[in-house]
């Protein structure tokens, strides 16, 4: 991956629906090149895909938490067990596995305090292995979806 690879891949972050001749002006490059290396970008894997970044406020889930998950050690397949049962709790928009305690980060967004307390209650607080649940409120998002630096 050279210069203008990345300059691609920059350009992109901060507007994934540029066209390519757009892409292309921007890099410097004429549109068969430019289109030629986004292609290869893609296939790769270097460009995963592409999505609208939506406001978390405008869908009514304006209320987000922090919570570090600590598991307890059950057998060869806790973390798979774990991790399956996060994926499938829609209110989790993240989910990172760490090293050291705790052994998890999730971010979850809800509606509302209500909502982040049933969630905890009925789902997270049940999930498979957990030993330990700290929860943390968003108070503001700083610096929030920011392109990877080049």
């Amino acid at each position: 991956m050279d210069a203008l690879d990345r300059k691609i891949l920059t350009e992109l972050q901060l507007d994934g629906r540029l066209t390519i001749t757009e892409l292309a002006a921007r890099v410097g490059l004429s549109v068969s090149p430019c289109h030629r290396r986004l292609r290869d970008l893609e296939r790769e894997g270097a460009i995963r895909g592409y999505r609208a970044v939506v406001d978390p406020a405008a869908v009514g889930l304006d209320f987000e938490a922090v919570v570090f998950a600590t598991l307890r050690w059950e057998g060869a397949d806790t973390v798979t067990t774990f991790e399956e049962a996060v994926a499938a709790i829609p209110h989790v928009i993240q989910a990172q596995r760490l090293f050291g305690e705790p052994d998890y980060l999730l971010r979850v967004a809800t509606t509302d305090l209500a909502a982040y307390q049933q969630l905890y209650d009925q789902r997270l607080a049940k999930l498979p292995g957990v030993q330990r649940l700290n929860s943390t409120l968003v108070m503001k998002n700083v610096v929030h979806d920011r392109p990877l630096p080049q």
